[in-house]
């Protein structure tokens, strides 16, 4: 990049002026990683300061049947297989209810697309999830798809499943199925019928009925940058109508290492895609930020990137550190390059340190919990953020 766009996107960047398609495309072409992490750190920190926010979350998947055969999905599994399963609800709650010693504040709730289970249990589930829990854990449930899917087996219209589900405990639905929107990818990759059109729509109702959502993308496929510009235009479109997003995720695509249960390889892309290196990723969310003006947060998962990649991202752009997940599934069928089971608060508490921040301990609606020192200032190695 030359040194006058270097300096016409500095500009626009702090004064205020919205980024264009076309300078995201050459904030990609850029190979000046700390220049580019730099000018997003300024961003995140006129945002949101030296902080960086984090919850205590598990994650409950009720369900691994699926009628999708998404490309890059290696958690679903057919009527029959072998280790396909699907929950009782009082299982669903026993299990919930043995996370509760760890304090959680959050339960991530996304299934398969299950063929026959009846619309009425997921309703169901959200109620008993409820009543077993205590007030101050939020039920964070279901991505678009599964509201889409809802639709279809019990024949009630988008609006009405989320007033039902609201009245069941619901508080936020999760941002998945999201993926890559430009249909010139999503058709090789996405084997279900929602897509931006219906995304769109039940976030946009979601949003219309009080709840604030996530949004994602999934990036590190087949897609090229242009893509990922694309789908943080519409989602950021979508913010101007709505404001209902309060935190962007990138995530991270994984390789299929062989699931251990039955040796197969479920993930299709895999033989002609490389997953993306630690470079791409942290490039990735310094453009999703520099990009997304509108939306306050950028999540970094560090189940999808790894501890020390996660911990780099808070320094290109990403203020909010996904919390201490038991068993995410849908990642840990797929991955095998170290990412820990489980992060407990006071991992967190001292990732978050170790890289230079804040710690504030938040809940699903981004409402303040606890608030905790920051870095050891008398420790002579202590580190500390960029400064802007």
């Amino acid at each position: 990049m030359d040194v006058g766009l270097k300096r016409e996107l500095e500009d626009k960047v702090r004064s205020g002026e919205r980024l264009t398609r076309e300078d995201g495309i050459a904030l990609y072409e850029s190979d000046d990683l700390a220049w580019l992490g730099g000018l997003a750190h300024e961003v995140r920190t006129r945002k949101n300061g030296d902080v960086v926010h984090f919850n205590v979350n598990r994650h409950l998947n009720m369900t691994n049947v699926c009628t999708a055969s998404c490309a890059y999905c290696s958690f679903q599994r057919k009527p029959g297989e072998k280790d396909a399963y699907t929950m009782r609800i009082e299982e669903a709650v026993r299990l919930a209810k043995a996370m509760e010693g760890d304090k959680l504040t959050e339960l991530h709730i996304v299934n398969g697309l299950h063929p026959t289970l009846p619309w009425r249990y997921y309703p169901r589930s959200l109620s008993a999830l409820k009543e077993a829990l205590p007030d101050t854990v939020s039920l964070k449930a279901f991505t678009a798809t599964e509201i889409h899917h809802f639709e279809k087996i019990s024949g009630l219209p988008a609006s009405e499943i989320l007033d039902e589900l609201i009245a069941s405990g619901l508080e936020s639905l999760t941002g998945g199925g999201a993926e890559i929107f430009d249909w010139e990818v999503r058709q090789h990759i996405v084997d279900h019928d929602t897509h931006w059109e219906d995304w769109s729509r039940i976030h946009r109702l979601a949003h219309e009925k009080g709840l604030k959502t996530p949004a994602t993308m999934l990036y590190g496929h087949i897609e090229e940058p242009r893509h990922r510009v694309d789908h943080v235009l519409r989602l950021r479109e979508l913010q101007d109508e709505t404001g209902g997003f309060q935190v962007f995720i990138p995530l991270r695509y994984q390789h299929d290492f062989v699931d251990m249960k039955d040796g197969k390889v479920r993930n299709k892309l895999q033989a002609r895609t490389t997953m993306a290196t630690g470079a791409e990723a942290l490039k990735t969310f310094a453009v999703s930020r520099l990009l997304f003006d509108n939306v306050p947060h950028v999540k970094v998962f560090w189940v999808m990137h790894g501890v020390q990649t996660a911990q780099l991202a808070l320094q290109h752009g990403a203020d909010d550190m996904d919390g201490s997940v038991v068993e995410y599934k849908i990642t840990h069928d797929a991955d095998n390059y170290g990412t820990p089971n489980k992060l407990t608060r006071d991992d967190l508490l001292e990732l978050i340190r170790d890289a230079g921040f804040r710690p504030v301990e938040r809940n699903t609606r981004y409402e303040i919990i606890r608030e905790y020192p920051g870095p050891d200032a008398e420790r002579r190695e202590a580190p500390q953020p960029m400064r802007v």
